[in-house]
């Protein structure tokens, strides 16, 4: 963590496309997974509003043709496209990365699963963490080069203040030594966001790709917590009353991902984290708000991104 945070004018109230008034993005070639609904569907709109070229990476192709259609810009030169991306598939996301042309100016990795049952993937990967990380792993680790043809990326990690409730547990990623419990699955993968834009904000700085992770805050209704059913067990308060997190619409909970993918006043900034338009603070016991030493240790990025190369790896070398 850096000692001088920071700062912008805007805050939790703030909505995407206030961040972006004025600003064009002609030009830019922009990516954001899970962009058919909720706070991707807004983050992709206003993107392309300012200009940009956007493509939607979706699960359900149909669904994200009819998406694209309602939020390209109606005139100028923006445009939203749609492309199928599953996640959860690896075989998905390296199509995805083949079926990429030129540079890559943002990347919002903002797809997202939240307490979930138990599940794993084909390789019997847990399935929060191989959507919320290693998908997106994969993703930009792919995508690399395009970022580096832009001379100035920007790659966005959608975290959650979830995170400050556990680590990563390297010992038993995967829950097969230890009962399942979906917060703590969702707390490590949520975790391992803020790890990735630590490690690759270091090793690709050079490549001037800036990568930062973000809490979004606590969107209403959004396709996110259609999982949490009883909540007696959640961490967290998710009564609209709590102050634990900012309570925030749609419009306004896409504004900070819209700050780090476009914005000027977040120019040069990278291998950090930022809740209501603003970077944080660390982390106080008690306090639903900043971050936690944990997901911004360098020890624990630079591992976990050994970890994700070696699952990885050992996916494509049994294929």
């Amino acid at each position: 963590m850096t000692d001088n945070l920071l700062t912008t004018p805007f805050g939790a109230q703030t909505t995407a496309a206030e961040v972006l008034a004025g600003i064009g993005l002609s030009g830019r070639r922009a990516i954001v997974t899970g962009g058919a609904s909720g706070i991707g569907r807004e983050t992709a709109r206003v993107l392309a509003a300012a200009g940009a070229e956007v493509t939607i990476g979706v699960r359900d192709l149909a669904a994200g043709v009819r998406v694209a259609k309602e939020i390209a810009p109606a005139k100028g030169p923006g445009t939203v496209d749609a492309a199928p991306l599953d996640l959860t598939d690896q075989k998905s996301v390296h199509a995805f990365v083949a079926a990429w042309r030129g540079p890559l100016h943002i990347l919002v990795l903002n797809a997202g699963v939240m307490a979930s049952p138990l599940e794993r993937t084909k390789e019997g990967w847990e399935m929060q963490f191989a959507t919320n990380h290693l998908g997106h792993f994969a993703l930009a680790t792919g995508l690399h080069s395009a970022l580096t043809a832009a001379h100035g990326a920007r790659v966005v990690a959608v975290s959650s203040v979830g995170h400050v409730n556990g680590g990563v547990i390297f010992d038993d990623i995967n829950f097969e030594q230890r009962p399942y419990d979906p917060w703590a699955a969702y707390s490590q993968s949520k975790t391992a966001n803020v790890l990735f834009a630590v490690e690759a904000g270091r090793r690709w700085a050079t490549d001037l790709i800036a990568v930062n992770a973000l809490n979004p805050g606590r969107i209403t209704s959004t396709r996110l917590g259609r999982h949490i059913g009883d909540i007696s067990n959640s961490p967290a308060s998710f009564d609209p009353t709590s102050t634990d997190v900012s309570w925030k619409n749609i419009e306004q909970g896409a504004a900070t991902s819209v700050l780090l993918a476009a914005s000027p006043l977040a120019e040069g900034v990278t291998g950090r984290y930022f809740e209501d338009c603003n970077e944080a603070g660390p982390h106080r016991p008690g306090v639903r708000r900043g971050v936690a030493a944990h997901a911004v240790d360098p020890h624990n990025a630079a591992r976990l991104w050994q970890v994700s190369l070696d699952m990885l790896t050992t996916v494509s070398t049994a294929a």
